[in-house]
């Protein structure tokens, strides 16, 4: 078999796990079917794939006798897909046959969590004081916004319900599953393994970068803690009141200003403006919550963009969100999704290399590299400039400028805080795998939370307690939930990069050419921090987050009015196509399509869910 030979085969094969395996994760995670042993199944065979240390040697031989072609682009092209494979699978190959047969049991883990987790009903009690059942979406809206504090004391109960939940079903035998997994590889345990693999780092490189972001970014979360405190009383940092009282009354009065129904026109136009394309890819959005299925928004692409030989083949991607329009927050929940997934679409949809090895969401791809594609996008959803121009009522008048002075109020004195309800992830997490098994109870599990908890935030315990969040439980996602601030370090830089260059973000025709041209088109060919050299000069740097964490509202108001005068100021862009085909559905029932027009998409959409929700 010749080197192209070799390489057809690879790119097919791959292509033949993946993507049914992608079909059915979102099937039954969107409990459209009831399959898990199919998913399993599909999942243990896709893992042998790209576990298989076989590949290695195959690909090592392959890329010597390509180097000795002669001269010329198809020889370059050659070469770069096959070390874009190699690359790939010496991070997913697994050497150890022990490490292999324990893989399918980590397989397992995640599918019997699933199970486990989907049967649980979570409750809360109203205001009436029925008890209500919820999804965690709903209790955690509650805490953001309901005025019952009695109604947001009973949906953080539900919380610490799941965290315990968790504690007593089965995380510490996946704890300790996943260690054996990592130290048959030679690692420490699977946080140390799945550090190494994603980020590239050791875990004392990585602490080293969140030591010095959580000693800068101290004192302004207890400032703004100070400042709740001398508004609220003590009560406000109570677990279930600080979301509540962080907010003020700034939720309640933005939400007329983003109807939900409304989110998925002011997304499409917002990154049409900012020339945003998807290159023909089809974009399926699953957005509002129901029971049965997965409570956490995600993207993912059972078909991945790449450079066939005879042409373009377009991404086939699908997108979620668990948005309740009979909410408080629930518009500003929708259009979060829609901004952060639509962002992760963006860049998965651009990527342009010539093997789907360079293309797919998992390692060699950095969470910390695909989450600055989506955070990015998210992160202009509280710039006053965009709010002026985006958000506006049902009548079509625009927020007013005290509004917006509002959400700045309440959010600069907590900005140091959020990021820091990443910061805690990482250190907990870091313990537990640490631990020796026989300290793994669900009480030491328990504690540890709150230990990491008061520790990084001076807190009896968080809003939202650690084992309530997902990405633990799923052996993807575990151990890997710091990519997330890594990433917003580097939006900020982004963003820092944009704006001295051009002044302003809202709307710029520029975001979309250069995101794609710098940080989407090579996929994970280039590194993070190399991707971030190429667009603005320097490599990976923490301190823009930080200075934008520690800055006073004074500052951020003044800023504020500035991009708000330099929009109005300016002419507004016309939209752009996303060259894309968009299908929003609601579990099997397709709600709208652009298949006719855009205007007919947004219709279609608002009236379905007015009908609803109205």
């Amino acid at each position: 078999m010749t080197a192209n030979e070799y390489f057809r085969q690879l790119n097919t094969s791959y292509l033949a796990v993946a993507e049914p395996k992608e079909d059915l994760y979102w099937s039954n995670y969107m409990g459209t079917s009831d399959n898990m042993n199919e998913l399993t199944k599909a999942e243990t065979q896709y893992n042998h794939f790209i576990s298989n240390p076989e590949r290695i040697a195959e690909l090592r031989q392959h890329i010597t006798a390509a180097e000795l072609l002669d001269e010329g682009e198809q020889k370059n092209d050659l070469l770069h897909g096959l070390r874009g494979w190699l690359h790939f699978f010496s991070v997913n190959a697994i050497e150890s046959a022990g490490a292999r047969e324990i893989e399918d049991e980590l397989v397992k883990d995640d599918s019997n969590m699933f199970e486990r987790r989907k049967a649980l009903t979570l409750h809360y009690v109203d205001a009436q004081g029925l008890s209500v059942e919820a999804s965690t979406l709903v209790l955690s809206t509650n805490l953001l916004s309901c005025d019952d504090e009695a109604v947001r004391k009973s949906s953080h109960d539900a919380l610490l319900t799941l965290e315990r939940f968790v504690a007593e079903n089965g995380f510490i035998e996946m704890v300790k599953r996943r260690n054996v997994f990592a130290r048959a590889q030679g690692y420490r345990n699977y946080f140390d393994y799945k550090v190494h693999k994603e980020e590239r780092m050791s875990p004392e490189q990585l602490f080293a970068i969140l030591d010095e972001f959580e000693e800068k970014t101290r004192d302004a979360q207890q400032r703004g803690f100070k400042e709740l405190v001398a508004k609220h009383g003590e009560g406000a940092l109570k677990p279930y009141n600080l979301k509540y009282y962080s907010s003020g009354d700034s939720a309640q009065h933005l939400d007329p200003y983003l109807p939900f129904s409304k989110s998925l026109q002011r997304w499409a136009e917002s990154f049409g403006r900012m020339g945003v394309k998807f290159r023909d890819a089809s974009l399926t959005l699953d957005l509002l919550d129901r029971k049965g299925k997965y409570e956490n928004g995600f993207m993912h692409a059972p078909r991945v963009a790449w450079n066939k030989e005879d042409g373009w083949s377009p991404a086939l991607i699908n997108f979620t969100s668990n948005a309740n329009p009979g909410q408080v927050g629930s518009g500003m929940d929708g259009i979060n999704t829609l901004f952060h997934e639509g962002g992760h679409a963006a860049h998965f949809a651009n990527i342009t290399q010539n093997a789907p090895c360079f293309s797919q969401e998992f390692p060699p791809t950095a969470m910390s590299y695909a989450e600055t594609q989506s955070m990015f996008f998210d992160s202009m959803l509280g710039d006053a400039d965009w709010l002026k121009r985006y958000a506006r009522d049902r009548a079509g008048a625009e927020i007013p400028n005290e509004i917006i002075h509002e959400q700045i109020n309440s959010r600069q004195p907590m900005a140091a805080y959020r990021e820091r309800g990443i910061l805690v992830v990482p250190y907990y997490e870091w313990s537990i795998y640490c631990a020796e098994e026989g300290e793994l109870t669900p009480d030491y599990l328990v504690s540890q939370a709150r230990y990491w908890e008061n520790k990084i935030f001076g807190l009896e315990c968080a809003p939202r307690p650690i084992l309530a969040i997902p990405h633990l439980l799923d052996q993807a996602a575990a151990c890997s939930y710091q990519g997330y601030l890594l990433a917003n370090m580097a939006v900020y830089q982004t963003r820092a990069w944009f704006l001295r260059e051009y002044g302003y973000l809202t709307d710029n025709p520029h975001i979309g050419e250069l995101l794609s041209k710098y940080y989407w088109e090579p996929g994970n060919s280039v590194s993070h921090s190399d991707t971030l050299l190429s667009l603005t000069g320097e490599g990976f740097s923490w301190h823009y987050l930080a200075d934008s964490c520690n800055r006073s509202v004074d500052e951020a108001w003044e800023d504020a009015q500035a991009v708000i005068a330099d929009a109005q100021a300016r002419d507004i862009p016309r939209v752009q196509s996303l060259q894309a085909k968009i299908r929003a559905v609601h579990g099997t029932e397709t709600i709208a399509s652009n298949e006719e027009s855009d205007s007919a998409m947004y219709s279609a959409f608002e009236q379905w869910v007015e009908s609803r929700y109205s």
